[in-house]
């Protein structure tokens, strides 16, 4: 394989291809089992355990394992580890698309969580290294997050799209060329770079930050689940509770930390990673609410799902591309609030949906939400990567990546127990049903459609007609407590800087550095591969 280019003679908009494609890949596999579920299910006959198993591994596995790849590449180099995620993420891929048992599958996907916490924080991080002059940085950020939220939104259609034509291991299958074609590609286009190297790497603090997420998050998920107050659930939360604030303090008395825990303390970093964590617990609940209502309220299939989706994903996009101009003229402040605040206009908006179809609102209220989405998390990713030392980009887009992580896990306990705490109760309530088939019928829509198809006539029509209404209710009330989030979030972004400050704690870059070999002391460029220092 020939030698990676030397950096002065790379197209960092070349490189910015290269780490999106891989990017949006990731982003994609976070959602696009959703639709394939019920295949999967039919297929591999799991049981309730493994089927939960099955979808939440992966973002349990990614969650928890981004501190401890993203310092680490800042420690062994952002480019090997990125390319050992490509490895992992393609032959994850292979082994889950043909899993066989629903044990095959759920290794598969904690390996493709692993492969995909290597992945993301490696293209932030090198995304900082390769774009010092920050008004360009700014742009190749908007691009960079545009994708990861048409990732996620995108997931469905890809996924739907797929299961119309073919089975329900092409929804892995499809990633296994493009990781294929991205590993010599990335290869020979990427730069190397690594941090300071100063001190050991701290496996143990890495370890206890990989168990402390883990058990947390699982926790979060396993109560928005309705299982709040089961044994397993305090104890993941306790658990996961030491094992964090074993982290925080190990943190603190080590000379070289793997996270210096003093920049959460600067409002350009601090606020940054807090508002990225409120805007993803307000939203990702309603992805999942969304997905649901579209298929089981409206009746709509996968596919056309995913076509509903579109104008939240164009919508940010679009956001994304005018994100480094935006910030120019607003500054982190204005832009961050006035983000949050439409945000909180699209959630008010889809409040007005009902039992019945409305297009033409429910487009409205996905071009809002997905540019005020985008403009929020745009300008939160960029103020806290810019205020992070070159030397640490790797454990700062981890703890970006790991707050986006943390948010949806919030997200998903918090907005889960408000839609379970209105809709359960309703449906135990039906008239005419039996406790029995009101009780099964109260854990979710689709199993309250199930049961009303086993009893049949008048008490079937019944009961699916109160589980519609009451999921109808709950879904009100869930946006109503995202809107407070939301507005919660523009009250916080307050404390941003007013203007774009130096990049770096007190250390200003150019305002248009080349990519190559000038680095400032924090930066300690790789010479590439077969090339000997002079």
């Amino acid at each position: 394989m020939a030698s990676p280019l030397p950096a002065r003679d790379r197209n960092r908009w070349s490189v910015l291809v290269v780490l999106c494609v891989s990017l949006l890949l990731v982003a994609i596999d976070a959602t696009v089992l959703h639709v394939a579920v019920p295949a999967v299910t039919e297929d591999l006959r799991p049981g309730a355990v493994e089927l939960l198993w099955i979808v939440d591994v992966y973002p349990l596995m990614c969650a928890s394992l981004l501190i401890l790849f993203g310092t680490l590449g800042d420690r062994i180099g952002r480019r090997r580890v990125l390319l050992l995620g490509y490895a992992c993420f393609g032959l994850a891929s292979a082994l889950a698309a043909f899993a066989a048992t629903p044990g095959v599958l759920i290794v598969a996907r904690a390996l493709l969580g692993m492969g995909g916490a290597m992945i993301m924080p490696a293209t932030l991080s090198i995304l900082r290294h390769v774009f010092p002059d920050r008004r360009e940085r700014a742009l190749a950020i908007g691009i960079w997050s545009a994708v990861a939220a048409v990732g996620a939104a995108i997931g469905p259609l890809v996924g739907g799209a797929l299961l119309e034509y073919f089975w329900w291991g092409s929804v892995f299958l499809v990633n296994i060329p493009l990781m294929v074609l991205c590993l010599p590609v990335a290869r020979w286009l990427l730069p190397e770079s690594t941090g300071d190297r100063e001190g050991p790497w701290d496996v143990a603090g890495a370890l206890l930050a990989a168990g402390g997420l883990f058990t947390v998050i699982m926790a979060l998920k396993r109560a928005g689940g309705g299982e709040l107050y089961s044994p397993l659930t305090l104890l993941a939360a306790l658990t996961g509770a030491v094992l964090l604030t074993l982290f925080v303090r190990r943190q603190r008395a080590q000379p070289h930390p793997l996270i210096d825990l003093r920049a959460f303390a600067r409002p350009a970093f601090g606020t940054s990673v807090g508002c990225i964590v409120l805007t993803v617990l307000a939203l990702v609940g309603l992805a999942l609410i969304a997905a649901q209502y579209l298929q089981l309220v409206l009746g709509l299939t996968p596919l056309q799902t995913g076509l509903r989706l579109l104008p939240l994903s164009l919508a940010a996009i679009t956001a994304g591309l005018l994100g480094a101009r935006l910030l120019q003229r607003m500054g982190p402040r204005l832009m961050v609030s006035l983000g949050f605040v439409l945000t909180a206009c699209a959630v008010l908006t889809l409040m007005q949906l009902g039992e019945q179809d409305r297009p033409l609102l429910m487009a409205a209220g996905f071009v809002l939400l997905g540019f005020g989405l985008e403009t929020v998390l745009f300008a939160s990713y960029e103020s806290m990567l810019s205020d992070a030392p070159a030397g640490r980009a790797g454990g700062a887009a981890a703890i970006g990546e790991t707050a986006y992580q943390f948010g949806a896990g919030l997200g998903i306990a918090l907005l889960g127990s408000i839609m379970n705490a209105v809709y359960g109760p309703a449906v135990r309530g039906a008239q005419g049903v039996g406790e029995e088939h009101t009780a099964a019928a109260a854990h979710s829509l689709g199993e309250a459609y199930s049961v009303a198809a086993q009893l049949g006539g008048g008490p079937g029509l019944a009961l699916r007609q109160t589980a519609r209404e009451a999921y109808v209710h709950g879904m009100h009330l869930t946006l109503a407590a995202s809107a407070v989030l939301l507005l919660l979030g523009a009250l916080a972004a307050l404390r941003l800087p007013r203007l774009p400050a130096a990049t770096g704690p007190g250390a200003p870059e150019s305002a248009a550095v080349p990519v190559g070999p000038q680095h400032g002391p924090r930066e300690r460029p790789l010479l590439p591969t077969g090339v000997t220092r002079p």
